[in-house]
């Protein structure tokens, strides 16, 4: 059955479900049996500010420990070459922060910064000058592929940076006012040069949680939910990333990062050990280094810093981090808003529900029907959300639709609600009215609704 024509039966069904209740009397939906156990089998139940940090259920007994020894691996600080913690050094030379922690904190999501000079908060710049001829993003001149704004001492720091907001004001179709934030970014402090001709792309850390999960997802799932000709026309037109597989030396679909640029959850965590914090590792064993910085003649923390060992137990514990259960899944106006989402089509890209394949390292995660909301697919978002920085198949409007399991849980984890790659939305209404390109029917679905059905997808979603 097409995607078209399971949303379609899915409209029709909820209209002769309205047609036979008067607008007084309850419609008495139900649940779905299990919607609650977000990560299948592998689901926690655990709503504190520590919800993202757990390990998944029925992991063997080594993978419990190595769980441990991953965690005290991304939450210390590292510090730099040379050092009696032999372990933990090798930082920098230049980096965004001292630990996986310092952007992840507590394994959730990362924020802008709210004050100029503050450091550890979770967004950083990727930078790019061109793309290569399978459309890898090319190094700028100065200052390489990330703009670092931290470095170890007797190295100048790259550059700081500044963001400022302009708002825009606007009004729902029944008079509902409502405001926007619009990020512009300053680049001060330049130590290595002009920065000339530089794409820039302002990046939030995700949070961590079900990454396993997204793993265990064959190829063949993902790519059955593409549609890049729009061959339904419902106006969603998700298509893959394709990726270069270092360890695997082959071009796959990728599947995580804000525009699906890494392939699995090793090499992205290797990539953020790179780029974020300057430890190589044996997926990237070059320094991440600008062309003005003699990174040869500094210490460093071995080849590589971190050993096969350690990068192994990181990534463990960072693909077992389990997924938190659904929060009033049975309430009649959380249900009510997921039978509105539906109906707007939000789930052509947030799909709810699929079912892992063999995880190669972790039994605990094979065959899991899970319900992430999302398709690891690149979707056109519009001009409003453009970074217009490409990224392999990706161009400078499309961002990989991202899972929504745990979306209500980042204030209480990460004390904040900044959603969006870059955290201009303060909330999730300013995040659905950012959706334009393939999403821009859903939203002008979203802004007709009645302000009771508005905040009912909100709460909805804040279930997740």
């Amino acid at each position: 059955m097409s995607k078209f024509l399971r949303i379609s039966l899915f409209a029709l069904s909820a209209v002769l479900l309205f047609s036979q209740c008067t607008p007084d009397e309850p419609i008495g939906l139900e649940p779905e049996p299990g919607e609650e156990l977000s990560g299948g089998l592998t689901t926690i139940f655990d709503f504190s500010p520590n919800s993202f940090g757990f390990q998944a259920p029925n992991l063997t007994e080594d993978q419990e420990l190595f769980f441990f020894v991953g965690n005290s691996l991304f939450n210390q600080n590292w510090v730099s070459a040379p050092a009696s913690t032999t372990a933990r050094d090798g930082l920098g030379p230049l980096f965004n922060a001292r630990s996986c922690s310092g952007c992840h904190f507590k394994d959730g999501r990362g924020r802008p910064p709210v004050s100029i000079g503050e450091r550890t908060h979770g967004l950083l710049l990727r930078m790019s000058a061109g793309s290569g001829p399978n459309g890898e993003p090319l190094s700028s001149a100065n200052y390489g592929l990330q703009l670092q704004d931290q470095s170890v001492l007797g190295v100048d720091t790259e550059a700081d940076f500044e963001i400022t907001y302009e708002e825009i004001v606007g009004s729902y179709p029944d008079g509902t006012p409502y405001s926007l934030r619009k990020p512009f970014y300053r680049i001060t402090a330049l130590t290595q040069g002009a920065i000339e001709d530089v794409m820039i792309s302002p990046r939030v850390a995700p949070q961590l949680s079900g990454m396993g999960l997204l793993d265990a997802l064959s190829e063949e799932t993902i790519l059955g939910f593409a549609d890049e000709f729009d061959e339904d026309q419902d106006g969603i037109s998700g298509r893959p990333n394709r990726i270069w597989d270092i360890e695997s030396q082959r071009w796959v679909v990728g599947r995580f990062g804000w525009k699906s640029n890494e392939p699995n959850t090793r090499q992205q965590v290797a990539a953020a050990f790179a780029g974020d914090m300057g430890i190589t590792s044996s997926l990237f064993p070059e320094e991440n280094c600008p062309p003005n910085v003699d990174c040869e003649s500094l210490p460093n923390g071995g080849e590589p810093e971190i050993p096969e060992d350690d990068l192994g137990h990181v990534v463990l514990y960072t693909s077992s981090l389990a997924v938190p259960g659904r929060r009033d899944w049975e309430d009649q106006d959380v249900l009510m808003g997921k039978l509105l989402f539906n109906q707007l089509n939000c789930s052509g890209c947030h799909i709810p529900k699929m079912t892992t394949s063999e995880h190669p390292i972790i039994d605990a995660f094979s065959f899991q029907d899970i319900r992430p909301y999302t398709d690891l697919l690149l979707h056109d978002m519009g001009e409003g959300l453009a970074d217009n920085r490409p990224e392999f198949v990706a161009n400078g409007q499309e961002w990989r639709t991202p899972p929504l399991w745990g979306i209500g849980l980042f204030d209480i984890v990460n004390r904040h609600t900044n959603y969006l790659h870059d955290g201009r939305a303060r909330n999730l209404e300013e995040a659905i009215l950012w959706h334009g390109g393939e999403a821009e029917a859903s939203k002008v679905g979203f802004m007709e609704l009645s302000a009771k059905e508005r905040e009912q997808i909100i709460l909805f979603l804040n279930s997740l």
